[in-house]
């Protein structure tokens, strides 16, 4: 579902004709922190973009029962966990390859369809706050991790939406509360067993700072990926490290499992181009692998993860149409 922009139409932003209240103006702003907060309910980039035009356009639609009777930005958040909740009726939760069972032999190529419904990556652009408040933006950052992302849709999406609006957004109680038709005591009971459940996954722990000893590790990454010293490479890895590869369900563990299978099926990738993003408040890359007609094309957006002393995971997103957002070029000469 792709849904068009919702325009205030030109000749009709001068008020409501009969009380004279102005017509709720939806900044860049607004819009930000709109697409933030329905990726983390729905754990797709694409998804939360359809959420945020489908919020708009509703917004438009109702624009007679606003009237200034509450912030923008309340009404707002009003629709688009409306919006969420009716996305998530019914869907089964999007989940990471290592929520689904034990890692694969490394010897195994791609095997079968590629699955839909997995999580997504998300350009730091789209979805985290234009601030200068280091505590905000370091907030922010934790809360569009990808793991902390994939633990959320282990949420019923009433808890997910309380968490969220609760610690990521620091509403108060009671506004959850009337944003929901909830009472006060119900929101913090739910808020309650979304912390427990989340204190129970991997992963959601807060992520060491992205310091200089980590850029050094990144820049290794990319020189020894680039020029494929697979022996080098994996020595960067941590003994638990991981690596996937969505849409394929196909995930291992540790660096002798990941070196055979970068020597083995993975041997395609020799000869590849890197090019850096800012994606889910961390380090990525747009990969780009050799095509035989000439230059490169696009193969997959990469997230990193490090704890400084080596790299933990690796997570290859097979999807081109993730390039564009990132402001990926889509050929490399």
């Amino acid at each position: 579902m792709t849904v068009a922009h919702a325009q205030v139409p030109a000749g009709e932003d001068r008020g409501h004709p009969f009380t004279g209240e102005p017509w709720p103006t939806v900044s860049a702003a607004h819009r930000a922190e709109l697409t933030g907060y329905c990726y983390r309910m729905l754990g797709s980039i694409f998804d939360a973009e359809d959420a945020v035009q489908e919020t708009l356009l509703r917004t438009w639609r109702a624009r007679d029962d606003f009237a200034g009777r509450a912030s923008v930005r309340t009404w707002l958040f009003r629709i688009a966990t409306n919006v969420c909740l009716d996305l998530l009726r019914g869907r089964a939760r999007r989940a990471l390859p290592v929520d689904l069972g034990e890692p694969s032999p490394p010897v195994l190529a791609l095997l079968g369809a590629p699955e839909p419904g997995w999580v997504e990556p998300a350009p730091d652009a789209a979805v985290l706050p234009a601030t200068d408040d280091p505590a905000e933006v370091a907030v922010a950052r934790e809360s569009v991790r990808l793991a902390f992302v994939a633990a959320l849709q282990h949420l019923p999406p009433r808890q997910r939406a309380v968490l969220i609006l609760r610690d990521v957004l620091r509403w108060r109680a009671d506004e959850v509360a009337g944003l929901l038709d909830a009472t006060v005591a119900s929101v913090n009971s739910a808020l309650q067993r979304a912390r427990a459940t989340m204190a129970g996954r991997a992963g959601t722990a807060p992520a060491a700072e992205l310091d200089a000893a980590h850029r050094e590790l990144l820049d290794r990454y990319v020189d020894l990926f680039e020029r494929y010293d697979v022996d080098a490479l994996v020595a960067l890895l941590q003994a638990d490290a991981v690596h996937s590869m969505p849409p394929y369900a196909l995930w291992l563990r540790g660096p002798r499992d990941i070196g055979r299978w970068m020597l083995g099926p993975g041997a395609e990738c020799r000869g590849s181009r890197l090019l850096p993003v800012a994606a889910n408040g961390g380090s990525g890359f747009g990969q780009y692998r050799p095509d035989p007609a000439g230059g490169h094309r696009p193969f997959s957006v990469q997230l990193v993860s490090t704890d400084g002393a080596g790299i933990t995971a690796i997570t290859h997103f097979l999807e081109p149409r993730l390039f564009p957002l990132f402001g990926l070029p889509d050929r490399l000469p």
